[in-house]
């Protein structure tokens, strides 16, 4: 027997008050036993008027199937955690293509009780707006989304003063699913603002995995339709295999490339680079064999048409390669390889087939670190080499899941060990800084604290320690201590170790802080160690601390931030 409802809900979030359409649910029931719990498929609809839809979620709760459908056509199609009651948090769904249609939400089950389905409702902004970052564990310089999870950077390109990051994305919840492409630009590598999803799946289960992005100076695959040059991007649909998409609004929406896909095999995660010697594009892609994983290289003109070219084996999930010069000489330069441990090797690359000189070497010593991505088409006068990765750390009472590091430039540099990669972060931290304290040529004396009174939440700390005849130095951050160990010259914070030696008696730090994040860079940036951690809410408080004899402190800056989303 069907059932038909008509209602109207309010709902407030802040000062805003949204007033959900009038609308019809039916529901098919399905078995159930427990007449409590009878479980139906449900439906309902609403002539779209505002640009986002609501949805309540409840971490936790059985995953629901929904659709939406447009004319007969299924526009989105994911799961969700759906709040029967009252919602952890609330998502977001940007509905504007269908502005002025009637949209209907499909339930493949439903509670009968739940009023999951009853509390979706439209508004122009999205939940919470008045408290968006500003919650209490949001980073305030590294970026997050606004809802839902994140993880991979992908598609990271320069573009006509913007830095584009998209990323794997789950809009719909607090967990790993439903891949999308988000999408956020800045001018300034610091700056982020969240724009539209870039890349959403085909259909259900054929989602959106990782890729990269490319500007198509040269119109090679003829996607061109203005003056604007095109933006390529490269990804994985887990339905059909590496599919590009091209851009002609400045990497705002999408266009599927209708001969997708243009490469299928057993892998995914495709970066696609600019050979210039050889004038053609070469794809970097994770390649699964039987008996081994590695990345594999195909080469094209056009973007379209590839050739599989050649393969190097023990690397896992997205793959990297780009080249450097050797201490700042563009006439020594190094290619360099790696997939999302960020374990590299250095060598050389004939636009076919990568050679290896030295490696795997390790690149981070953190507990924050996996599949990182470089920018492509940074203009030749910045030249650098811009790399962000994702910050594995979240905090379930958030609305928000995972964030992105802090990017960082990587150099090519020579050590005693040989050629080694260097992560600095990029300069542009110092649009940052707010409130400096300035200590010079201290000597530091067991016990003394020449940073108590300094409380925060944000810093950019920098320090040159001078060895002694301490037993270790180190900074206290938020009750987190960063301990260098002079005998076995070792560097540690948490469970993490790394070996830092002494140069010219000397050991240099950097350490960006935020809300949920200790990164900390150790001379120069030879040593690179991000720390996903949650201090403790109670302590705001900085330390520097000599043990076991006396260190002199030849320079300390400690740098207190503003906040990145606070113009």
């Amino acid at each position: 027997m069907k059932k038909k409802i008509i209602f109207v809900g309010v709902f407030v979030w802040g000062a805003v008050v949204m007033m959900s359409a009038l609308a019809a649910i039916s529901a098919e029931p399905v078995v159930s036993n427990d007449p409590k719990q009878q479980i139906e498929a449900a439906q309902r609809q609403l002539q779209i008027e505002h640009r986002y839809l609501h949805l309540p979620v409840r971490n936790g709760a059985p995953k629901q199937r929904m659709k939406f459908v447009v004319d007969d056509h299924t526009v989105r199609d994911f799961e969700i955690e759906l709040a029967d009651e009252t919602p952890d948090f609330w998502v977001f769904s940007d509905v504007s293509p269908f502005l002025r249609q009637t949209l209907t939400i499909h339930m493949d089950s439903l509670p009968a009780n739940s009023q999951g389905l009853a509390s979706i409702a439209q508004a122009d902004v999205i939940p919470g707006a008045e408290e968006l970052y500003q919650e209490k564990y949001r980073p305030q310089f590294h970026f997050t989304s606004r809802r839902g999870w994140n993880n991979d950077p992908n598609g990271l390109v320069y573009f006509d003063g913007e830095y584009h990051l998209y990323y794997q994305h789950n809009p719909y919840g607090w967990n790993w699913g439903n891949m999308h492409w988000g999408h956020a630009v800045s001018p300034d590598l610091v700056h982020w603002n969240e724009l539209p999803i870039a890349l959403y799946p085909r259909q259900f289960g054929d989602w959106c995995f990782s890729g990269g992005a490319v500007v198509d100076w040269e119109n090679t695959a003829g996607f061109k339709s203005g003056d604007e040059d095109v933006i390529v991007a490269s990804y994985t649909s887990t339905g059909r295999g590496e599919c590009i998409a091209y851009s002609n609004d400045r990497g705002r929406t999408f266009t599927d490339y209708e001969g997708n896909p243009v490469v299928k095999h057993r892998g995914r995660d495709p970066k696609i680079i600019w050979y210039a010697p050889g004038k053609h594009w070469v794809m970097a892609v994770y390649d699964e064999l039987e008996d081994s994983r590695g990345i594999a290289f195909y080469t094209s003109v056009d973007l379209k048409n590839w050739a599989r070219q050649s393969r190097i084996v023990e690397y896992y999930e997205c793959p990297e390669i780009f080249e450097l010069p050797v201490d700042g000489n563009e006439t020594n330069k190094k290619w360099v390889v790696y997939a999302a441990d960020g374990e590299y090797a250095i060598g050389s690359f004939d636009g076919k087939t990568f050679t290896k000189e030295s490696g795997k070497h390790r690149f981070n010593y953190g507990n924050c670190f996996y599949a990182s991505q470089t920018y492509s088409d940074i203009p030749p006068e910045d030249g650098r080499r811009i790399q962000i990765a994702w910050g594995r750390i979240g905090h379930r009472d958030m609305p928000f899941n995972q964030m992105m590091n802090f990017p960082v430039e990587l150099t090519l540099r020579t050590t005693d060990e040989g050629i080694r990669m260097f992560a600095q972060p990029v300069k542009e931290i110092e649009i940052l800084h707010r409130k400096d304290h300035v200590r010079e040529n201290v000597i530091l004396q067991p016990g003394e604290n020449p940073l108590a009174g300094i409380k925060g939440d944000l810093f950019d700390i920098r320090v040159e320690w001078e060895i002694a005849d301490a037993v270790e130095c180190g900074l206290f951050v938020r009750g987190i201590p960063i301990t260098y160990d002079v005998g076995k010259q070792e560097l540690t914070c948490l469970d993490k170790i790394a070996p830092l030696k002494v140069e010219k008696r000397k050991i240099t730090l950097q350490v960006l802080v935020d809300r949920m994040s200790i990164e900390i860079f150790a001379n120069d940036g030879g040593i690179y160690m991000p720390i996903g951690v949650i201090p403790d809410d109670g302590d705001h408080s900085l330390g520097i601390f000599s043990k076991g004899g006396i260190t002199k402190v030849n320079s300390l800056k400690v740098y207190e931030l503003n906040s990145a989303w606070k113009y």
